[in-house]
């Protein structure tokens, strides 16, 4: 595992779990999706069993698996050909909000809520197998997000549009830790926006057209950023 930016305390927090707030009450789907966000950079030799192993959790219908490409391992000899500035802060919203837990690849989060630092599998099968916390039913469809009535946090929620490349793309890394080797990538997220803010009512909002063809579609709920994930939808 590479350790990334991180707190003092990040080496006995190690693995751990961070469970954030209360669930929200409200209208709720009838299977929530769990969202698995993986942070990992092709630069990082400890990444690709992580990577791996969320391509097997891709084709659960039950799970949003995604894969964030960060930058600050670019360095080491190899640029990540996926990767965003807008995802390394991405991961670091999480840490600034479940206080400074660091950042390091590979590194889990489920549901915005808990966190594996490390390619556990074991241990991100284990936070997967529980339910996900109920939130407002969320439905993409038709090009128009739908969401229901619901409780929301203090200052409502951002509804986030993600688009994610599901083919597995095999990566042929030619320099840096993982020189030599070819790594299959699934879930490929490439771009992420806010289209909208939820505050609690029954809300649809419409979904811009798409950029890049053959990216599919989905919709986090998500409490501000680094917060947690509310509920999700697929497209």
């Amino acid at each position: 595992m590479k350790k990334g930016r991180r707190s003092p305390g990040w080496a006995g927090l190690l693995g751990a779990a961070m469970l954030l707030g209360p669930a929200p009450v409200g209208a709720t789907s009838a299977k929530p999706l769990i969202v698995v966000e993986l942070f990992q950079s092709q630069g990082c030799s400890d990444c690709p069993p992580a990577q791996i192993n969320l391509n097997r959790l891709a084709d659960r219908p039950d799970l949003l698996a995604l894969s964030f490409g960060v930058t600050y391992w670019d360095y080491l000899g190899w640029r990540d050909s996926f990767a965003s500035p807008q995802f390394t802060q991405r991961q670091r919203d999480y840490s600034a909000r479940n206080h400074d837990v660091g950042v390091a690849t590979p590194q889990y989060w489920i549901n915005g809520r808990q966190t594996v630092f490390g390619a556990s599998a074991a241990r991100v099968a284990q936070l997967v197998s529980q339910p996900a916390p109920p939130g407002p039913a969320v439905e993409i469809s038709g090009g128009v997000v739908r969401i229901a009535s619901g409780a929301a946090p203090r200052g409502g929620a951002e509804i986030l549009l993600v688009r994610y490349d599901p083919r597995t793309i095999p990566v042929a890394i030619r320099a840096g830790e993982n020189g030599g080797r070819t790594v299959p990538h699934r879930n490929i997220v490439r771009e992420v926006r806010s289209i909208g803010h939820w505050r609690g009512m029954a809300l649809s909002v419409p979904v811009p057209n798409a950029t890049i063809p053959g990216l599919h579609a989905a919709i986090l709920l998500q409490a501000g950023r680094g917060g947690p994930i509310l509920a999700a939808a697929k497209g």
